[in-house]
């Protein structure tokens, strides 16, 4: 961002959004804050590609035509009021909407080409090679070492399991805060540890992708700098995909930004959609959609 905005650039959408940032460095407003020295956003090696994505629950249409393309080894924020879908969307990624009785799906969810929703697919396979990680910490109630190996020994993983479940927690940025208590219950971790301990237990299955929705709601400001500093590490290895109500937490964390709104027809029922799709830079400092522009400076949501 420059220090003189210009007419492309609003200076109403810069100062909104960094008002609304608590005070301290740890979460300081910057476009891409976190991830300063990745590669530049490109699409250019897509990992998904969803195209005229519909849900429905039952006779309610959740998500009205949703096409986006997410690169790898990219981070994708989807922003949006409550309720425009986003949620919705991203358990496409993982067939995790298989799991909701009367949910369906149509259009396409291509990963590497593939329709994840092709018949032949194991939904199975799918889960794990694109992991998730929840709103709320669910750790299960075992052990550390327990709760990384759980996912590795279902998969018939072979190896070494000490070493497994060091590498998965290393990359969670948690091995030294457990290291010495492994067989300690994961129940009496801090929430910031649980959420951590959750994205190494997706990890250690080394999946591709990790879906993340709204992972960082239920943790304090220090937990949740730690979080999106692990993000722009995992990125280096794994495509991310976070749903998020934290505006400040896209602008610093994401390459691309999705911002969805809830359209409401002729009968009063809302429907998810998918308003404007671009670098993140781009959505929040000039963005092309003028209901983009309305959300980020606060005027709805």
């Amino acid at each position: 961002m420059t220090d003189n905005p210009t007419p492309e650039q609003p200076a109403k959408i810069r100062d909104s959004v960094q008002d609304q940032e608590p005070e301290g460095h740890a979460l300081s407003l910057a476009i891409g804050d976190r991830r300063r020295g990745h590669r530049e956003p490109s699409l250019d090696d897509p990992v998904f590609h969803i195209s005229d994505l519909d849900v429905w629950y039952g006779d309610h249409q959740a998500v009205r035509d949703v096409t986006m393309t997410i690169g790898r080894r990219q981070i994708t924020a989807m922003i949006g009021p409550s309720g425009c879908g986003k949620s919705t969307v991203i358990r496409c990624f993982n067939r995790m909407n298989d799991l909701i009785p009367g949910a369906r799906v149509t259009g396409k969810v291509a990963y590497h080409g593939e329709n994840l929703y092709d018949p032949e697919v194991d939904p199975i396979e799918v889960r794990r090679r694109i992991g998730m990680v929840f709103q709320k910490p669910n750790p299960f109630p075992k052990s550390i070492y327990d709760n990384i190996a759980y996912g590795p020994r279902v998969n018939g993983m072979k190896g070494n399991m000490d070493d497994l479940v060091e590498e998965a927690l290393t990359g969670a940025a948690l091995w030294d805060e457990v290291k010495d208590k492994l067989k300690s219950s994961a129940l009496a971790l801090s929430g910031g540890q649980q959420q951590r301990l959750c994205i190494a237990r997706a990890i250690a299955v080394r999946p591709e992708v990790i879906l993340m929705d709204e992972p960082c709601s239920a943790l304090d400001p220090i937990a949740t700098a730690r979080i999106e500093d692990l993000m722009a590490e995992l990125a280096y290895d794994f495509t991310i995909v976070i749903v998020t109500h934290n505006m400040q937490q896209a602008a610093r964390i994401s390459d691309y930004t999705a911002f969805f709104t809830a359209d409401v027809d002729d009968k009063g029922v809302r429907h998810g959609r998918l308003v404007e799709y671009d670098t993140t830079e781009k959505i929040f400092e000039n963005p092309a959609d003028q209901r983009t522009e309305d959300y980020i400076t606060g005027r709805f949501g």
